[in-house]
């Protein structure tokens, strides 16, 4: 591979497929109607999966673009059902709270349609969960810190690509966000510079498996061109 060497660091020249006007239009459609047909899933089967499929859908993730190409992430896969048990019990304590004390009326209301509760049972069913840490500085061999940058903003990227890569698998996944999460920071025993981000049990659903009948606000309401 050709390699040029810029400000002192090295380049690649990029190459990628190109299409027509048709095919593109083909692709892009194809791919939405897709898309479309990913939902969020509570109920699970426990059906194993491979694990070289949750390692690819990591490396998937991985290929997303971050602040200043620091890869502030850390992708933690749970399998052992104790260790999954701990966290369902935690994040059923966070949650209860929540819903008896924290969370506005409006906001449970807002809840009703999709069914859910302080119950999580998904955590210890789903085969697996993957468990996103946010990385807001790094340590060089030195011991020197370093700051990461757009810590956010890149891991909200990275799991969005992370939750395609599990449809295209043809599994089913769902964002759990338990406030507050630093009881997965102990329970995983995660360093200090990591603090939890998004939790995602992923799987096959379950042999029956229903979910809201939800609509997707239509293109007018979400897209403007100027």
């Amino acid at each position: 591979m050709s390699k040029l060497i810029k400000d002192g660091f090295p380049y690649v020249l990029y190459t990628k497929q190109t299409y027509t006007s048709i095919e593109m239009i083909k692709r892009s459609e194809e791919f939405s109607q897709w898309m479309e047909t990913r939902r969020t899933v509570r109920d699970f089967s426990k059906r194993t999966i491979e694990p070289e499929v949750i390692e690819n859908l990591i490396r998937t993730a991985s290929a997303a673009p971050s602040g200043a190409h620091k890869q502030p992430w850390t992708f933690c896969v749970v399998k052992d059902p104790e260790i999954k048990k701990q966290i369902r019990l935690a994040a059923e304590a966070e949650e209860k709270e929540s819903y008896e004390n924290r969370m506005s009326d409006e906001w449970i209301d807002d809840l009703k349609p999709l069914g859910t509760d302080w119950h999580k049972p998904f955590l210890e069913i789903a085969p697996y969960l993957i468990v996103v840490f946010k990385r807001s500085y790094e340590f060089d061999h030195n011991g020197k810190k370093h700051q990461n940058y757009y810590v956010t903003e890149s891991c909200g990227i990275a799991c969005g690509f992370l939750l395609a890569a599990i449809h295209h698998a043809g599994l089913v996944a769902l964002t759990h966000t338990p406030s507050p999460m630093n009881f997965l920071t102990g329970i995983l025993q995660r360093p200090a510079n990591e603090k939890p981000f998004l939790l995602i049990p992923v799987g096959y659903p379950a042999d029956e498996c229903w979910v809201p009948d939800l609509k997707r606000k239509p293109l007018s309401d979400i897209c403007v061109w100027i």
